[in-house]
C-alpha cells in the first residue's frame, strides 16, 4: 500500500488526468511522463525523498542546475518546469497542497528562434522531384504525405491519424482532429483532391483488407511517426538547402508563405488550429525578414 502523498503515486494520477479527461496527445503524454519521472527520480536518489510534502523550492533548484550542469538546453529545461508547474496545478485543484514551490521558480531567458522554412522555388523543386519518384509504394506515400504537409499545414500527429471519413473530397476539405480534441476544417486545392484520389484508388486495390486510415505503409497497416518522419526528411535532403529536416518545416513553410502572399494573420492561426494569435504571430517575423531583404536589394541608396 503506497502512503498518501508518494510522489510517485501522484505523478500516476495525474498522468492519467491528461489521458482521460484533457485528452493530450501520446507524444505530450510522454514528454510530461518522462520529465516527471525524472524529477522524482531525483528527489528519491539525491534528496531522500518520496513524499509531496517534503519537496520545497529549494529541492527543484538543485534538480534544475543538476540538469544545466550536465548540458540540459534551456528550451529542455523550460519544458521541465512547465511540466511540473502543470503537475502542481493539478495538485493544487485537486487539494493534494495548498501552497506550490513552483511560485518561486523562474524559467531561465531563452533567445527565440524564428521557424525552418524552404524558400518557395525550392518548394517548387520539391513538387516537381515527388512527382517523378512516386512509382512504388513509397513513393506514392512520399508525395502524398509532402503535399499535404504544405498544402494543409497539417502536424505529423493529425496527418498519420487521418481517416477516411474525414477526407471530403466531395466538399473540397478535410475534417483534422487537433491538439485537445479541437476539430478544424482545412480547404483542398484542386492538384490535391486529384491525387488523393489516385492514391485511395491504388490503395484499395492493393490492400483489400486494411485499416481505416487514409495513409497507410507497404504492409497496409496505418503510418506510423518514424516512417512518415524519415519519408520526408529524405526527400528534404534531396531537394532543400535547410538543415532541420522534419515534417514540421513544411507546416512553417506553409504559414510563412500564406503571410508572405497577404494572408490573414487570424485565418493563418485557424488553419494551424493554434489557440492563440501569439503562437501564428512568430511567422510574421519572416515575413519582415524577408521585407528588409526586398529593401535592402531594391532601394536605391542601398
Amino acid at each position: 500500500m503506497q502512503q498518501e502523498g508518494a510522489i510517485d503515486k501522484l505523478i500516476k494520477l495525474f498522468l492519467d488526468h491528461l489521458k482521460f479527461e484533457r485528452r493530450l496527445s501520446v507524444h505530450t503524454q510522454i514528454a510530461y511522463s518522462k520529465d516527471l519521472h525524472d524529477w522524482a527520480q531525483f528527489l528519491g536518489q539525491e534528496m531522500n525523498v518520496d513524499l509531496i510534502a517534503q519537496v520545497n523550492p529549494s529541492f527543484i533548484r538543485s534538480w534544475l542546475a543538476s540538469l544545466r550542469e550536465v548540458g540540459v538546453t534551456p528550451r529542455s529545461i523550460i519544458r521541465k518546469i512547465s511540466a511540473l508547474k502543470s503537475f502542481y496545478k493539478f495538485l493544487l485543484r485537486t487539494g493534494v497542497i495548498s501552497i506550490s514551490p513552483m511560485t518561486q521558480i523562474t524559467a531561465p531567458k531563452m533567445g527565440k528562434s524564428l521557424p525552418v522554412f524552404i524558400k518557395e522555388d525550392e518548394a517548387v523543386a520539391l513538387g516537381e522531384l515527388v512527382a517523378v519518384s512516386s512509382e512504388d509504394w513509397k513513393g506514392m506515400n512520399t508525395r502524398l504525405l509532402i503535399t499535404l504537409f504544405y498544402y494543409t499545414g497539417m502536424r505529423l500527429s493529425e496527418l498519420i491519424n487521418l481517416k477516411d471519413q474525414q477526407v471530403e473530397l466531395n466538399r473540397a476539405q478535410l475534417k483534422v482532429l487537433g491538439k485537445g480534441n479541437k476539430e478544424r476544417i482545412l480547404p483542398l486545392h484542386t492538384d490535391l483532391i486529384q491525387l488523393i484520389q489516385d492514391y485511395i484508388t491504388k490503395r484499395n486495390e492493393r490492400f483489400e483488407e486494411r485499416e481505416p486510415f487514409l495513409l497507410l505503409t507497404e504492409k497496409g497497416k496505418k503510418m506510423y511517426p518514424r516512417y512518415a518522419w524519415q519519408l520526408v526528411n529524405q526527400i528534404l535532403a534531396a531537394a532543400t538547402t535547410v538543415q532541420k529536416k522534419s515534417p514540421h518545416v513544411l507546416r512553417h513553410s506553409f504559414a510563412t508563405h500564406l503571410l508572405n502572399h497577404g494572408a490573414d494573420l487570424n485565418a493563418v492561426k485557424e488553419l494551424l488550429g493554434h489557440s492563440s494569435l501569439a503562437a501564428t504571430q512568430v511567422y510574421t517575423h519572416n515575413t519582415i525578414e524577408k521585407l528588409k531583404e526586398v529593401h535592402k536589394k531594391a532601394h536605391p541608396r542601398r
